[in-house]
């Protein structure tokens, strides 16, 4: 297990709802006792993705079933896990990022449910929001101290240069529809579906580069900014948007490098966490994504973006091999802010002091810069 020398112990693990889910009220869960293992072996805190893009066959998105399927599907989830759990409390997903799942199933038809409108993207938010609340609801009826870490992207969209009458468009984009399912999750909008800002507990913040972009009425995604595009921002301005919008704790939940920038990266993104830390921010800690590197969904090249790269091996078989800067950098910031570098038998005798973390980021003083891409 690479976490453990690592000083790593906590991990987003996913279940994948369309393969233990076999109709009926029948589950079959056999696929995450390897994981479950693991994570018991190597002392390793999860948290489960419980639907990570995908839901049964022959189910509509957006049915009053939807709902009700994915909220009993997550109980007997969370059932299972608690039978296994080896340190509490239990940490879930309950849907991860469904705003931009929205985009990407319901107005980009990139996957199911292939929708290709505005008005079939918001409908499908809406759902994904009213599952996720059902499925927080069913857990805690069980699991009162349950936590759940609800996340979605950080975005940044700008009008073309050439055409300032789309402003309004990307100020919706970046201020209304960014957190649609928040605002749903967290009561602030819809309240008649149950939300309540102690449902969405805490927030899970993605950052990549590609968040802050130019807005573009074609359709599909928007044009990612290139590095050094004066109308990038600071992501602690973005990271304390969210936060104060809320007033939630949260964690950057995905964020990560490619390549060789990936000891710049985590340093970029440190200082901007630190930043946000001093203005008040409740963050409480980053999450570095992939653990072992992952294919483009697209072309299915290796993106080398992950803590440790694949190699293949003369044999065929497929090797984990940790980019040292990267691990370098990692542990040269566990030190800094006085984090442990590899965990001992019992990572969870002490509760973590934050107050380290707070002195820290005022000691450094990092400022917030836009030159982080």
């Amino acid at each position: 297990m690479m976490l453990e020398p690592l000083g790593i112990a906590v991990a987003r693990e996913g279940i994948a709802w369309p393969l233990v889910d076999k109709g009926k009220g029948q589950y079959d869960f056999s696929a995450i006792d390897p994981f479950l293992d693991a994570q018991q072996r190597h002392n390793v805190l999860p948290i489960w993705d419980l639907c990570h893009y995908g839901y049964p066959d022959g189910l509509d998105p957006l049915s009053d079933a939807f709902v009700e399927r994915f909220a009993a599907y997550a109980r007997a989830a969370a059932r299972y896990v608690a039978e296994r759990a080896h340190h509490g409390p239990l940490c879930f997903t309950p849907i991860n990022e469904p705003t931009f799942w929205g985009y990407m199933g319901g107005e980009w038809a990139w996957c199911a449910p292939f929708g290709k409108s505005v008005d079939f993207r918001r409908q499908f938010t809406l759902s994904l929001a009213r599952a996720d609340i059902a499925a927080c609801n069913a857990i805690r009826e069980d699991f009162p101290d349950a936590r759940f870490v609800h996340i979605d992207p950080l975005i940044w969209v700008v009008p073309p240069r050439d055409r300032p009458d789309l402003a309004e468009e990307a100020h919706r984009e970046s201020y209304e529809d960014a957190y649609i399912a928040w605002d749903v999750i967290s009561g602030l909008k819809h309240p008649e579906f149950g939300g309540s800002p102690e449902l969405i507990d805490i927030l899970g913040l993605n950052n990549y580069s590609f968040g802050q972009m130019e807005y573009d009425h074609s359709t599909g995604p928007n044009k990612p900014l290139e590095p050094g595009d004066d109308r990038i921002r600071p992501v602690a301005d973005l990271i304390e948007e969210s936060f104060a919008k809320y007033k939630r704790p949260c964690i950057v939940a995905e964020t990560s490098g490619l390549h060789g920038g990936r000891p710049e990266w985590l340093d970029d993104m440190t200082c901007e966490c630190l930043a946000a830390v001093n203005r008040g921010v409740d963050l409480h800690g980053i999450c570095l994504f992939p653990a072992v590197d992952m294919q483009d969904w697209h072309s299915g090249e290796w993106l080398h973006m992950g803590i440790a790269d694949v190699e293949l091996l003369p044999s065929g078989a497929l090797m984990r091999k940790p980019f040292l800067p990267y691990v370098q950098r990692l542990h040269h910031w566990q030190e800094r802010l006085k984090r442990v570098t590899r965990l001992d038998e019992d990572p969870y005798d002490e509760p973590v002091d934050l107050d380290d973390v707070t002195r820290a980021a005022a000691e450094l003083r990092p400022k917030a810069d836009a030159d982080w891409s």
